[in-house]
């Protein structure tokens, strides 16, 4: 499912409540973002394509044609761009075919560019907290400013984000970002109370896309 209908209407107002309730703890603030993937891993697609293609062909060249290498070659050719074309609308299968730390890297990139494309680096503490949820790679990462990470490491952040990422391929995602986000809420309010002159500089609603 694409990111833009991933949510239904009430589990986006249900995520922006959470959030509101988290702010209103900490000075930290949090916004949870949506994409359908972070990459094309169109390497991917070609490998897809050739090992799918490549036996495809093997397989109707011996059962039908002689095993004759002058179809096989035109076969096997329409039949790699055809498998490298149609496994991009079956995820589960694209995904056999991308090492699982090239999935882990993108989204630890396209999480970094996302962290300064919406400005989660311009709040007045520095404590910006992205919550970034990739549909593809059904990975969750969090991206904090320099201000949380002097008081929260990375790993105990990322224990919140890998819930999330359970819940979202047990098909539960809104719930476990809400229960995630309450626990994380629990320790930044402890590291960064909220302050008598505190106020909302980010969206509470998620972010669908780049």
């Amino acid at each position: 499912m694409k990111a833009e209908k991933f949510f239904s209407v009430q589990e986006k107002a249900e995520i922006a409540e959470s959030v509101r309730q988290v702010e209103l703890q900490t000075s930290g603030e949090v916004v949870v973002m949506l994409v359908d993937e972070s990459d094309t891993y169109p390497e991917g697609r070609i490998l897809a394509g050739g090992a799918l293609g490549g036996v495809l062909a093997l397989v109707v060249c011996e059962a039908f044609l002689a095993a004759s290498l002058w179809w096989f070659v035109p076969l096997a050719l329409g039949l790699i761009a055809l498998c490298g074309w149609l496994i991009v609308y079956i995820p589960s299968g694209l995904r056999l075919f991308v090492h699982p730390a090239k999935l882990e890297q993108r989204v630890v990139e396209q999480a970094l560019l996302a962290f300064y494309r919406h400005g989660l680096h311009h709040t007045r503490d520095a404590t910006g907290v992205l919550f970034f949820i990739s549909l593809f790679e059904r990975k969750v990462r969090v991206m904090a400013d320099k201000g949380i990470y002097e008081k929260i490491t990375q790993e105990t952040l990322q224990e919140y984000a890998d819930n999330i990422a359970l819940g979202v391929r047990n098909g539960k995602a809104a719930a476990a970002i809400c229960h995630e986000l309450a626990r994380a809420g629990q320790i930044l309010a402890e590291h960064f109370p909220i302050k008598p002159d505190d106020t909302n500089e980010l969206s509470n609603e998620v972010i669908v896309g780049r």
